[in-house]
C-alpha cells in the first residue's frame, strides 16, 4: 500500500483545501486504498451524477480538479509521486462532485417549493422565470465584479482568465444561478437567527447543571526556595527565611518574589490567579492555600521541590455558575442547535423530493448508484 506523505497533506491545508489541520493527518491505509480505487473518468462528456432533472458531467468537475492540483503541487516543497497525485485527484474529484450535487439539490428543492404539487410543466415555467431573474442579477452584480477582478473589458477575456483557473464564463454564470437559487431556499427553510425563549434557556441550564459546576478556587502570593536552585536544604531554608523576613517587615511579598523567589511565577511577583482546588501539583501547598485565613503569611511549607511561604488573597466556594452569567452563551448554543436541526430537516426533505444518482453513493445519503456505462439525455 503506497504511503501518502504528510507534506502533501500539509500543502492541502496551506492552500485552504482542508477545513482544519486535524483533517489533514496522514490517512489510514483503508482510506488510501478506497481513494486509489476511485474511478475518475477522463471523458468530459461522461455523466457522473444526475440530480432531479439535471446531469453533472465530468467536464464540470475535472478542470477544477486539475487547477487545484496545480495549485497544490506548486506549493509543495517536493514534486508528488504518482500515487500521491492519484490520491489527490480522487479526493478532490469526489469532494467537488459532492459539493456540486448538494448545491443542485438545493436549487432543485427551491424550484419544487415554488410550484408545490403542481405539474412538472409548472416547475419548468418557474425555472425559466427564476433563471431569467438570476441571469439579470449576474449581469448587474457579478459581471462587473469579474471585469474589475481581471482588469479586462470583454466577456471573452473573462472566459480566458477563468479557463486558466479551471473554470469558464458559462460555468461561472451557471454556478452563480445555482448559488442564488440555493441561497433563496436556505433563507426560506433555514433560519439565520432563530428565536430562543427564556424558558428554553432556563430548561437547557437546568438540564446541564453539571456543565456549569465550579470547584473551590483561590488566588495567592508565593515565595519559594527550591532545592535544585539552592543546592542544599540548608541553603534553601536560609533563602526562604530571608524572603519571609523581608516580606513580613517590608510588607510586599510580590516585590520580594520578583527579586528572590525561585518558582515559575516569580516574575509576576509570585501571584497565582484563581486556581481550582485539586489542580496543584503540591498537595502541601494546596492544603495551606485552601485552609489558611485570608491575608496571613503561612509558616514555611516543606514539599518535594523546596520550601515555600504563601499568603492567600481570596477564595471562592464551590457551586454552580449563575444563569445570569450564562444566558448569552446558552442562547448562542440553542441557536446553533436550531440551525443544525433545520439543516438536517432540509437535507432529509431534499433527499425525499429530489432523486440523486451518483458514482459515489457513500457521499450522498439516499442516493442511487450510477454507472459510467449508464446513458441518457443530458439537460443543462
Amino acid at each position: 500500500m503506497p504511503r501518502i506523505k504528510i507534506r502533501i497533506l500539509a500543502t492541502l491545508v496551506a492552500v485552504g483545501w482542508f477545513l482544519s489541520v486535524a483533517q489533514a493527518q496522514s490517512p489510514s491505509p483503508e482510506a488510501v486504498r478506497r481513494a486509489l480505487e476511485t474511478q475518475v473518468p477522463d471523458d468530459p462528456a461522461a455523466v457522473i451524477a444526475v440530480v432531479g432533472k439535471t446531469s453533472i458531467l465530468a467536464g464540470d468537475i475535472l478542470p477544477r480538479v486539475d487547477s487545484r492540483i496545480r495549485e497544490i503541487t506548486s506549493k509543495s516543497p517536493e514534486p508528488p509521486s504518482e500515487e500521491e497525485l492519484k490520491y489527490m485527484r480522487a479526493v478532490l474529484f469526489r469532494s467537488l462532485l459532492a459539493q456540486s450535487i448538494q448545491l443542485k439539490m438545493l436549487r432543485e428543492s427551491f424550484l419544487l417549493s415554488q410550484v408545490g404539487t403542481q405539474s412538472a410543466e409548472k416547475r419548468d415555467d418557474a425555472e425559466i422565470k427564476l433563471q431569467s431573474r438570476a441571469r439579470q442579477m449576474f449581469a448587474e452584480t457579478e459581471l462587473p465584479r469579474l471585469y474589475k477582478r481581471y482588469q479586462v473589458n470583454t466577456v471573452d477575456e473573462i472566459d480566458a482568465k477563468l479557463r486558466e483557473e479551471g473554470s469558464s464564463f458559462e460555468f461561472t454564470k451557471r454556478d452563480f444561478i445555482d448559488q442564488m437559487l440555493a441561497h433563496l431556499y436556505r433563507m426560506d427553510k433555514i433560519p439565520k437567527d432563530p428565536p430562543v425563549t427564556l424558558s428554553e434557556i432556563q430548561n437547557y441550564y437546568e438540564d446541564n447543571l453539571s456543565k456549569y459546576e465550579v470547584k473551590s478556587q483561590a488566588r495567592w502570593e508565593q515565595l519559594s526556595a527550591t532545592f535544585e536552585a539552592s543546592g542544599t536544604r540548608e541553603k534553601a531554608l536560609e533563602s526562604i527565611n530571608e524572603m519571609g523576613r523581608d516580606a513580613y517587615f517590608g510588607g510586599s511579598m510580590q516585590a520580594v518574589a520578583k527579586l528572590k523567589s525561585q518558582e515559575p511565577f516569580a516574575s509576576r511577583g509570585g501571584l497565582h490567579e484563581w486556581t481550582n482546588l485539586g489542580s496543584l501539583a503540591s498537595s502541601k501547598i494546596e492544603s495551606q492555600v485552601f485552609s489558611l485565613p485570608l491575608n496571613e503569611m503561612s509558616e514555611v511549607i516543606d514539599d518535594d521541590d523546596g520550601l515555600h511561604i504563601v499568603r492567600v488573597l481570596g477564595r471562592r466556594p464551590a457551586g454552580v455558575k449563575p444563569l445570569s452569567e450564562l444566558q448569552d452563551d446558552i442562547r448562542a448554543i440553542l441557536k446553533r442547535k436550531k440551525i443544525e436541526e433545520a439543516t438536517k430537516s432540509v437535507t432529509k426533505e431534499m433527499s425525499r423530493r429530489v432523486p440523486v444518482w451518483t458514482l459515489y453513493t457513500d457521499d450522498i445519503e439516499g442516493s442511487i448508484q450510477l454507472s459510467l456505462a449508464d446513458s441518457g439525455s443530458v439537460q443543462r
